[in-house]
């Protein structure tokens, strides 16, 4: 069974070395998933996963189309 571990935007942030505000507005733009917990967001570690595969996805396309 898969743990679901929960990270803050801050926390994910971090792990991607962009700032607050980019993780934020992927959120509000629904790019990434996240869970609101009172005042604050949370994003599975499952949801951070999917997001960063199809961000992988997506460049790997540009990169075949030639960066178009």
């Amino acid at each position: 069974m898969e743990e679901n571990k929960f990270y803050t935007i801050e926390q994910v942030a971090e792990m991607l070395q962009v700032v607050y505000l980019t993780v934020y507005r992927w959120i509000q733009d629904d790019k990434l998933k996240a869970v609101k917990a009172g005042k604050q967001y949370r994003i599975r570690q499952s949801d951070l996963d999917k997001f960063l595969e199809a961000k992988d996805k997506s460049f790997a396309k540009g990169v075949e189309n030639g960066g178009k």
